[in-house]
């Protein structure tokens, strides 16, 4: 491990996916801060103590609650991948320079998105950052099955 941590690619990578997993790691309290803030719970066992009638109005949904779900379920589908491919990626002897610019351009797409989604804003804003977050992976998946198939 300390071998691959003297390969600027293999760093490089690392830094960007701990940058993302991080990101993805703070929806989690977000959801609670959003939950309590708006006093919306998914669980009968989160309002216990309540009466009935308290019950019935904290155990609905919120769309800012849901929005930040979301926002946290489309990041599991992202960087995950993101993580696999980039790992593969950067093992696989890219430019350091090429390796950067997918690297930056997901993590940059991902943040953005996150922004844009709690934040509401208009579209396309969502779905350019997705679909160059998308392109980043795909573009990196690409290059390390290029690499192995010969064909």
């Amino acid at each position: 491990m300390l071998d691959l941590m003297q390969d600027e690619v293999f760093r490089a990578f690392s830094t960007y996916a701990l940058v993302v997993i991080l990101k993805t790691m703070i929806m989690a309290p977000l959801t609670a801060f959003y939950r309590f803030k708006r006093g919306s719970f998914a669980n009968e066992e989160d309002v216990a103590f309540k009466s009935a009638e308290e019950r019935k109005k904290l155990l609905r949904p919120n769309p800012d609650v849901e929005r930040v779900r979301r926002c946290h379920l489309n990041d599991l589908e992202n960087v995950v991948p993101f993580v696999l491919v980039g790992l593969f990626y950067a093992l696989s002897g890219p430019q350091l320079s090429t390796a950067l610019l997918h690297f930056r351009i997901f993590a940059g797409c991902r943040i953005f998105h996150t922004i844009s989604y709690i934040g509401a804003f208009p579209q396309p804003c969502r779905a350019l950052s997705f679909f160059a977050g998308v392109g980043a992976t795909v573009s990196m998946a690409y290059h390390v099955l290029s690499k192995v198939f010969v064909l």
